[in-house]
């Protein structure tokens, strides 16, 4: 509401304005929502920020569409914030729309079916799911689900990077285990892959085909080990994935990208545009006229393809596919590709907006606040399953999800099996238990009990500090949804959590809940409704269940 009410107000001043960013302060006394609007106007309209927000606060009053009557106070502070203050039986009669429309409130429809293709975890299958590889997985099933509650049509793509090096080392790994394991010692490429899965994948050969391939050429049957060591592994990623609730709509190949003439086509679609030329024997993009910092060989001297020509044809198939969004959430290390990856947008005359990436920083796994240690071509590291079976998939996406993707992340394996304030997802779970747990004391239905008569439920006993402070949080969740949704920042909703659970807790603590007051009981069992309805929203767009006991 606040948002509308400032861009009218900005709008009937001359100002255009797509976006108010709006904000909760820290401090209490600094009001319920703030906006630094005229902060950002100053250089602009070039007057002091105070000045304009006061402007901006009179036009408001001016008005005759708008109902100033939902606030104590309007008013100017520090630098030139414009600081919101609510009434209280505004704060009431929001609680009771939040009970009765829950669906509407909650799930603000921001995307209209815009169309969103979100490409995510996309792990060489070369190896089980790391730690790293679930923390993408967990942003990208967190955003998929945050986009699709905003009204977004969405897609989720893993991308199988079945071609190339890596899976040929895979292949000849394994070929080398196989050897060794039926008596003809066999040395392992220098940068391969080992670990107790190779052993088996070679066991599981070994036992199929028997001896036909020892002493072999590993040329002569490099197909075989290739195909069967990466589908292999293929298996245990959607197993792992499965178990961490983790689906996609597409698997992409990117063998098949070449094996169909995508690559060649993507190549030859750029060259027509005259994006793509030859040079010194080599076949180059150029990029350097797009935004990148210099062209990029697609072909190499020698006819291999480089990585990127994949990437660049499988970039122009996302786009005649026809979304209005492309998101890609890729590990840190991938932040180089970023401008070549735009460039291939703009030849095909799409805007920078249309592509969005995210990168998610590495994760340092601890143990009692011990590093441990690991190493995916050794085969000396703890998996993604290995981390849910310890401590459970709710726990493992929550942690996951505690910080900003593009930050580190130390995950301490110890902590996050203890059952209290120090595992943040029980904290969040136990207070919807909690709550569960009264309304089966009360032997009621807390999504119905109030349905036919949420109007007359008297709110004006909730007067202590701690409700009125939770009535407002409830009330703002739309504002973090929103927030959430334009930022493509799912750790918000994490962040928000976090917060209620910290006011609900300590609240139910310090009020009985269940008094011999019928009016004061069901005014603080629908606060509690509202507690839980938007705790149940916030972990399914987190992908987490909300248990009704603990």
């Amino acid at each position: 509401m606040i948002r509308e009410i400032v861009l009218k107000a900005v709008a009937g001043m001359g100002i255009e304005a797509d976006y108010v960013e709006v904000e909760i302060p820290k401090v209490q006394s600094q009001g319920d929502v703030s906006t630094p609007i005229a902060l950002g106007l100053a250089g602009v309209l070039r007057k002091a920020p105070r000045v304009i927000a006061q402007e901006i606060i009179s036009a408001i009053r001016g008005m005759p569409q708008c109902d100033i009557a939902a606030f104590d106070s309007i008013e100017v502070a520090g630098p030139g914030f414009i600081n919101f203050r609510f009434k209280r039986d505004y704060l009431y009669e929001q609680l009771r729309l939040l009970y009765k429309e829950r669906q509407l409130r909650l799930r603000v429809d921001v995307g209209h079916g815009r169309r969103v293709l979100i490409e995510f975890v996309s792990a060489n299958p070369t190896g089980p799911l790391h730690v790293g590889h679930g923390r993408g997985a967990a942003l990208g099933n967190a955003l998929s689900n945050l986009l699709q509650s905003a009204g977004y049509v969405v897609e989720r793509e893993f991308y199988i990077n079945d071609a190339g090096r890596q899976v040929r080392l895979l292949g000849q790994s394994v070929f080398a285990a196989y050897n060794t394991l039926l008596g003809n010692p066999c040395p392992f490429p220098e940068e391969g892959y080992r670990g107790e899965l190779v052993e088996r994948i070679a066991g599981e050969i070994a036992s199929t085909d028997g001896k036909r391939y020892v002493g072999e050429d590993f040329d002569n049957c490099a197909g075989h080990f290739i195909d069967y060591s990466y589908r292999r592994m293929l298996d245990e990623i959607r197993e792992a994935l499965d178990s961490f609730g983790v689906g996609f709509d597409n698997w992409q190949s990117e063998r098949l990208l070449f094996d169909s003439g995508m690559v060649s086509e993507g190549i030859d679609s750029l060259r027509n545009k005259g994006y793509v030329y030859d040079k010194d024997g080599a076949v180059w993009f150029k990029s350097s006229e797009l935004g990148d910092d210099k062209d990029r060989v697609i072909i190499k001297q020698d006819g291999q393809y480089t990585y990127f020509a994949s990437d660049l044809a499988y970039h122009v198939m996302k786009i005649e596919r026809g979304y209005d969004e492309l998101i890609n959430i890729w590990g840190a290390d991938h932040h180089g590709y970023i401008p070549r990856v735009k460039a291939v947008l703009r030849a095909e005359g799409l805007q920078e907006s249309n592509l969005t990436v995210l990168l998610v920083q590495m994760v340092s796994l601890l143990r009692d606040g011990k590093p441990v240690q690991m190493s995916k071509r050794a085969g000396e590291f703890i998996t993604l399953s290995d981390v849910i079976g310890e401590i459970g998939s709710d726990t493992t996406k929550f942690i996951f999800m505690t910080r900003r993707s593009d930050s580190h992340l130390e995950f301490d394996l110890e902590a996050a099996k203890k059952q209290s304030s120090e595992n943040p997802v029980f904290y969040v779970q136990y207070a919807y238990a909690r709550i569960n747990s009264l309304f089966k004391k009360h032997q009621a239905d807390m999504s119905s009990l109030f349905t036919d008569r949420v109007a007359s439920i008297d709110l004006s006993c909730l007067v202590a500090d701690e409700e009125l402070q939770i009535i407002k949080k409830l009330v703002l969740y739309p504002m973090t949804f929103q927030g959430a949704v334009r930022n493509r920042e799912p750790h918000r909703i994490t962040f928000y959590l976090q917060e209620l659970a910290a006011m609900f807790h300590p609240y139910y603590n310090k009020h009985r809940i269940l008094t011999e007051d019928v009016i004061l009981t069901e005014a603080r069992l629908l606060l509690c409704a509202c507690i839980s309805i938007v705790l149940k929203e916030g972990l399914r767009i987190l992908g987490l269940s909300a248990p009704e006991w603990m």
